[in-house]
């Protein structure tokens, strides 16, 4: 494990207790008063299920934020997301983002910890009888549903969600400047090109996947300035608008880094691996301003890249859309 890692990993366990990763930070202290929410507890449980080479005090926070997560599902399949501190939930369930990353994680987890394989499968299959209406936390659901398939092939309930996430998403238009299913690019925008590449890996669903790798290309094409990137800010963009824009998030970079690196996995495409590392150094401070947004000292990653620097904050967002970057990066350059 890289020194960056496991400093970044050290921030992670300070922004952790026995319940779950607390939601904000002030600088790198976490805001105990604001709780905890699925969003960013889904994304440690994927993090630290990913790892290839997992500390003790990492195996017990997959089971911290495993419990977290399933917790948070109802016997319908919808999905709880703000929790205080007094453990009780503060919101109505619901099948919005927070719904397809609970399952993103209980899939990822389901694949790769056999400690958790069959708890996590279990309530996968809860959740996974809902739908939603939002592209994107199907896109998530649909990541999670991929995972299932490697300890469960042929898993009827992954694949029919897989299908759906499909048919929500579509297939990008047929403007050349414009090759989006969406008439203006949002947040974790790379997550909709991936969706498709894991639901056009089923049988006869060619044109499924090359509408992901399409799709991939024009944002990669759209989030690139000259030798780094330069992504889609939080407000989102469109055609005709000024770039760059800001404030610029981790979230985008991590999502460009998971599905480049998914696509190079399924063409070997040597442009899809520099995309990662790209990807990787625009936290490194090849971006738009010049910054990095690791904290050395810390390990954490500051929360978004403005137009005079950076956000100083060191929220568990940021800090685990890095690791999950760096995650990606180091898998591609040892698979040289």
């Amino acid at each position: 494990m890289s020194e960056t890692i496991t400093i970044s990993y050290a921030h992670l366990v300070r922004l952790s207790d026995d319940v779950g990763v607390f939601e904000h930070a002030r600088l790198t202290t976490p805001r105990h008063e604001n709780g905890y929410c699925v969003d960013d507890v889904a994304r440690a449980l994927v993090v630290v299920a990913r790892e290839p080479e997992p500390t003790e005090e990492l195996n017990a926070l997959a089971q911290v934020y495993a419990r977290f997560v399933i917790e948070a599902l109802t016997e319908d399949g919808r999905c709880h997301n703000r929790r205080g501190k007094d453990l009780n939930w503060q919101d109505e369930p619901t099948v919005e983002d927070h719904w397809g990353r609970a399952l993103w994680a209980l899939g990822t987890a389901a694949a790769r910890r056999p400690d958790l394989t069959e708890k996590a499968l279990a309530h996968f299959m809860i959740g996974a009888r809902q739908r939603s209406q939002f592209p994107r936390a199907m896109a998530f659901a649909a990541l999670g549903a991929a995972e299932v398939q490697h300890v469960d092939p042929g898993n009827p309930t992954a694949q029919a969600l897989l299908a759906d996430t499909a048919t929500l998403i579509g297939p990008p238009t047929r403007r050349l400047d414009w090759r989006w299913p969406e008439s203006r690019l949002h947040y974790a925008n790379a997550v909709l090109a991936e969706a498709l590449l894991v639901a056009g890996a089923a049988p006869d669903q060619n044109r499924t996947h090359a509408d992901g790798l399409a799709m991939l290309r024009w944002l990669l094409e759209v989030e690139t300035a000259g030798d780094h990137l330069s992504v889609t800010p939080i407000d989102g963009w469109a055609t005709g608008e000024k770039r760059p824009g800001f404030d610029q998030q981790p979230i985008e970079v991590a999502s460009l880094a998971d599905a480049c690196a998914r696509a190079y996995d399924d063409t070997h495409d040597q442009r899809w691996r520099e995309a990662v590392m790209l990807c990787e150094a625009w936290f490194r401070g090849e971006n738009d301003v010049s910054t990095p947004l690791i904290d050395p000292v810390s390990g954490g990653c500051c929360d978004g890249l403005e137009p005079t620097g950076r956000n100083e904050n060191q929220g568990a967002e940021a800090t685990l859309a890095m690791l999950s970057t760096m995650q990606q990066a180091r898998r591609l350059q040892l698979a040289e």
